[in-house]
């Protein structure tokens, strides 16, 4: 990154997206060795996934065998493509010299955390979709046998709640698993340092969540009608359309990779939280077993003035 941290809080949207093109484009080598080794079987999975699952039936054992198979390996994998991205990103933030090597190196001490941050948050969204239930389930069967014509606005209700659950706490989701490789905590703790920090930049943070999903799904249905469905196309035609489709959706993958990092140190500077870079390359050389580990959510952290 070329920009000072203290200027990154000023980044709109298209700064987001074009700061996340230059650094992929400047670092194309690493990242396209990282893409083949980690983004793009995910990439694989998600797409042999939906191919699968639309020839089973929902309800036989056999669709929930596979669905349980495609979340292991996208876990496991979500989880690689996460880590190698956000330590190349922050290497490049602060001139650390960073090579494929030394992320493969970095995984293996790295992964443990994110797997307890991935599944706490995991556990913190069932439990607070659950609650939500809970409270709107008796409010609704109650208005629909006492009061009849409350019904569409208890459905309007419904559909916010359930949209404050899924985008409210995807958006503290996918910041987490940034602060789990960049600092020294994890689980419950980086969610709570997540949403902190995503405090007054989460409309940006929506937004770039959103056009990322209406891209994957976008994808997601031209694999389905032009690789699946399709009756109009030879296998040769149909081979072309898949592969062109799995070339986008490991592209947004690898994108929104990138763009999460980029957000996490623009709301770090939007924060007035100044990460010191000398040591911050520490930390990621801790990884590497080459430094004494630091404190990074206690030492690396300033107060910059603006």
């Amino acid at each position: 990154m070329d920009r000072e941290q203290k200027d990154m809080q000023f980044l709109g949207l298209f700064g987001i997206y074009l700061e996340s093109y230059k650094i992929i484009f400047n670092f194309r080598r690493i990242f396209s060795k990282i893409s083949l080794a980690f983004t793009l079987p995910l990439s694989l999975i998600f797409l042999a996934n939906i191919a699968v699952s639309d020839s089973l039936s929902s309800e036989g054992a056999a669709f929930w065998l596979v669905e349980f198979v495609y979340l292991t390996f996208s876990l496991v994998f979500s989880i690689l493509s996460t880590t190698a991205v956000v330590y190349t990103v922050a290497s490049v933030y602060t001139g650390h010299d960073v090579t494929f090597g030394k992320v493969m190196s970095v995984i293996p001490k790295v992964w443990k955390k994110l797997m307890v941050t991935f599944l706490c948050a995991f556990l913190a969204f069932l439990a607070i979709f659950l609650c939500n239930v809970v409270l709107v389930v008796p409010i609704i069967l109650w208005r629909v046998t006492i009061k009849n014509s409350y019904i569409p606005g208890l459905v309007f209700f419904l559909a916010i709640v359930i949209l404050y659950v899924v985008v409210y706490m995807t958006v503290v989701w996918w910041l987490t698993g940034v602060v789990s490789v960049l600092e020294d905590i994890k689980g419950i703790k980086a969610m709570i340092k997540s949403r902190n920090l995503i405090q007054g930049k989460m409309g940006i943070a929506i937004v770039t969540l959103l056009m990322l999903d209406v891209a994957i799904f976008g994808i997601q249905v031209l694999f389905k009608n032009q690789v699946v469905h399709t009756r109009s196309f030879s296998v040769t035609g149909r081979f072309a359309f898949g592969f062109l489709c799995l070339l986008m959706i490991f592209s947004v993958f690898l994108f929104a990779l990138v763009i999460e990092t980029v957000i996490y140190f623009v709301c770090k500077s939007y924060h007035h939280e100044n990460i010191d870079k000398s040591l911050l390359s520490d930390h990621l050389e801790v990884y590497q077993g080459e430094h004494v580990p630091v404190k990074a959510n206690d030492d690396q952290l300033e107060k910059f003035d603006v």
